[in-house]
């Protein structure tokens, strides 16, 4: 197989799955939205934005398991035991986030600062849907796992089953039991355990991932072998590296959570109507994530792959053919964005003013796709290598960089702000270029 059929192996059906997902969100907004009382789909919102912030922090777990798996994949070693140990770790978050709904659920209300009915409902929504935590994460662990293992079509369906299910039977529970907002987040809770056995059932009937009954000698005990398999899933040094790998992550997505929060806590100190029009705008950021993200999954699994089979050079072709697949869509979404924004503008939204002040700022966000294409090539190639400490030097660079612009730029008002935006992931880009090339162009022929 060439390597561009390897890319688009693994990128297409990510893009779909990637696509795909957003919608259970989506899913539950839409029924709310036909209940009948404007409360319900305010608490629909808060509701599923505490859980995009609490889940978004914890997708460390799914990058951190791709590069392990890939380089442990392309070097031919045993990976049921990575798979096991994501799996029980997340399932330890699962039960955590459980154990502590309580204060999550008041830290995040209190930030979102929703009024009394809205809180109401919102945590009723919360205190369902929590139970899904265990669920979501450990598909995370499954998810990463199956990219590691160069399948992303398992991930697909994975998403596709689940959005199937929340859809079905969030309509059974909301206009069959008239359940209202426990039907919708309990048709999600259904779903997210669904997606779960789905994946699940992939791993197994796809690859037999080795448990206790395959390790050890046969005509030892089964607890004996059980507790020599829990030795392997918990070995100190192997954890350690676990840990260390995916806490670079998870503080680098923390610095992301940052600047996503800053800009609208900015966006929102300049009007109502510029808040409004740059979620719009955003929209156009995040289309075109949709398809660079299943480039940089190819890039996780394609460069671990290689990495770990010692093909140095197959990591620089990587390189070199995602950077000509991404500045080329890159192009096309800004050329698309310059000519046709206006036109998605009208289709997102039927606000007069609103429209107006988003195509003033249309050209900052035309921009974005050229700025950032680099920086999610780059993120899938350092995740394959499990270089996370670079990555999270590029996010921490990118954040003081966001800062240093918008105070800087703070007289041009949002301008100031969109372009502080569009440094921050200019940056991203050019940093981990210039670690890439200062630590690994020497092994790798570009």
């Amino acid at each position: 197989m060439t390597l561009r059929r390897e890319i688009l192996s693994i990128a297409l059906p990510a893009i779909v799955a990637t696509i795909t997902t957003p919608l259970l969100g989506l899913v539950d907004v839409a029924i709310t939205g036909h209940i009948g009382e404007a409360r319900y789909l305010a608490a629909i919102a808060v509701g599923g934005a505490m859980f995009n912030m609490l889940y978004w922090l914890f997708n460390f777990l799914r990058m951190g398991t791709t590069g392990l798996t890939a380089q442990a994949f392309g070097a031919h070693t045993d990976t049921s035991i990575i798979l096991w140990r994501s799996l029980a770790i997340a399932f330890g978050i699962g039960l955590a986030m459980i154990a502590l709904q309580d204060p999550i659920a008041y830290t995040v209300l209190r930030f979102m600062d929703a009024d009394a009915a809205t809180a109401y409902l919102a945590r009723e929504y919360f205190s369902i849907l929590i139970w899904g935590a265990p669920a979501v994460i450990m598909t995370y662990a499954l998810s990463g796992w199956f990219l590691g293992m160069q399948d992303s079509r398992a991930q697909m369906w994975t998403a596709i089953a689940t959005n199937v299910l929340n859809i079905g039977t969030s309509l059974a529970l909301v206009y069959g039991l008239k359940m209202k907002i426990a039907g919708v987040a309990c048709g999600t809770l259904v779903a997210q355990w669904g997606g779960l056995t789905v994946a699940a059932v992939l791993a197994w009937k796809r690859y037999h991932p080795h448990t206790f009954s395959s390790k050890g000698s046969s005509d030892m005990p089964v607890p004996s072998r059980l507790e020599a398999w829990l030795r392997l899933v918990f070995e100190p040094r192997a954890l350690m590296r676990f840990f260390r790998i995916n806490s670079d992550i998870f503080l680098r997505t923390s610095c992301l959570v940052a600047v996503t929060l800053w800009f609208t806590h900015v966006g929102a100190s300049l009007g109502t109507d510029i808040l409004a029009a740059n979620a719009i705008l955003m929209q156009l950021f995040m289309f075109f994530s949709f398809f660079m993200d299943g480039f940089a999954f190819a890039g996780e699994a394609l460069a671990g792959k290689h990495s770990g089979s010692g093909r140095h050079d197959m990591v620089g072709r990587l390189v070199k053919a995602l950077m000509r697949i991404g500045g080329c869509g890159a192009l096309v979404f800004s050329v698309c964005y310059y000519l046709g924004g206006e036109e998605i503008i009208r289709l997102l939204t039927d606000e007069p003013t609103v429209r107006t002040v988003a195509v003033r700022y249309l050209p900052w966000a035309g921009a974005i796709p050229l700025c950032g294409f680099a920086a999610f090539v780059w993120d899938g190639i350092f995740v394959g290598l499990v270089d996370t400490r670079s990555l999270l030097l590029s996010m921490a660079t990118a954040l003081i960089v966001f800062a240093a612009v918008k105070i800087a730029a703070a007289p041009m008002g949002n301008d100031g702000l969109w372009l502080a935006f569009d440094a921050y992931l200019l940056t991203r880009g050019i940093v981990l270029s210039a670690v890439f090339y200062r630590k690994y162009h020497s092994k790798m022929t570009i």
